[in-house]
């Protein structure tokens, strides 16, 4: 024989030797190989089981069914795929029935919250309440723009282009405010104060002017500005600017707060109102003031 022929015999000898057992099952390199081979193939199956599922609409990210059917359909094919390679091969699944029973152990313990958002992110996707492109103010604090909703997190871009992943149980058991559910436009409140003795009809006419005059407050008819006392605090009048803006300025609560204290202060001191500052007053009673002089005798 030649020296190909064993070099041939030796290499199929190689690939077909069992590296390890399994119950029944032999792992042979060639099955290692034909196992990797296949799974790339699962893995490009359902690239183009996505993509062809994407084309049903112009944005699947901003379709939420359309977007939880690609991704779900993407799952689908990994596991009938792997399945399908593993009985081909020859592998006997009963022989890994360990390890269902440790992926089961895992997912009671160190996988729970993955399972938790996994569920959660489904919910998320199928009721259809947080969409991509919506503003949210999460009860942690977090507040942006919905970016893309996963199956285990949900990406927010906050004002100041931060991105912040947050799981997805925290959308289904903590407080939501969504900024862009519903209604196109919003009504705030923006608080500040004035000193005692200021006429509140002074101040309610700068607080609307102030108001009137930024291209964010909407001025329908039954939608107009108005002026709120709400408190009298410890140092001053505290009010309350009570305006209606549009869906452009829901993504920036926080920038839209800023734009009218910013008006508010410049009307106000333009029209000479104070704004308070803390101060206190203080009462004596019977008060007596006693000084003590003590002789020093000079040093010797």
């Amino acid at each position: 024989m030649s020296l190909w022929h064993h070099l041939w015999v030796d290499t199929l000898d190689f690939l077909h030797d069992p590296l390890l057992t399994i119950g029944k099952t032999d792992l042979t390199l060639l099955r290692l190989l034909g196992l990797v081979a296949m799974l790339l193939a699962v893995r490009k199956l359902a690239v183009v089981v996505r993509r062809s599922i994407s084309r049903l609409t112009v944005d699947p990210k901003s379709d939420p069914g359309i977007y939880l059917l690609q991704r779900l359909s993407g799952y689908l094919v990994w596991f009938a795929g792997t399945f399908i390679a593993l009985e081909y091969l020859g592998f006997e699944l009963s022989s890994f029935a360990f390890l269902g029973g440790a992926i089961g152990v895992g997912l009671g313990f160190g996988l729970q919250n993955v399972l938790h958002n996994f569920v959660s992110g489904v919910i998320i996707l199928f009721e259809k309440t947080v969409k991509v492109g919506d503003v949210v103010e999460l009860q942690s604090g977090v507040t942006g723009e919905v970016v893309e909703i996963k199956l285990r997190y949900t990406h927010i871009a906050t004002p100041d282009l931060m991105d912040i992943l947050v799981p997805n149980s925290e959308f289904i058991s903590a407080r939501v405010v969504n900024w862009s559910f519903g209604e196109e436009v919003r009504r705030v409140h923006v608080p500040f104060s004035v000193a005692y003795g200021t006429d509140k009809e002074q101040v309610r006419e700068a607080a609307v002017a102030a108001a009137l005059r930024s291209p964010r407050t909407l001025t329908d008819p039954a939608r107009q500005p108005d002026v709120w006392l709400v408190k009298m605090g410890d140092n001053g009048l505290e009010f309350e600017l009570v305006v209606w803006v549009g869906n452009e300025s829901l993504g920036h609560p926080s920038s839209t707060q800023a734009h009218y204290l910013w008006e508010l202060e410049t009307e106000l001191r333009n029209r000479q109102i104070a704004i308070p500052f803390p101060q206190r007053d203080l009462h004596l009673k019977d008060a007596r003031l006693t000084v003590a002089l003590e002789t020093v005798p000079p040093q010797r």
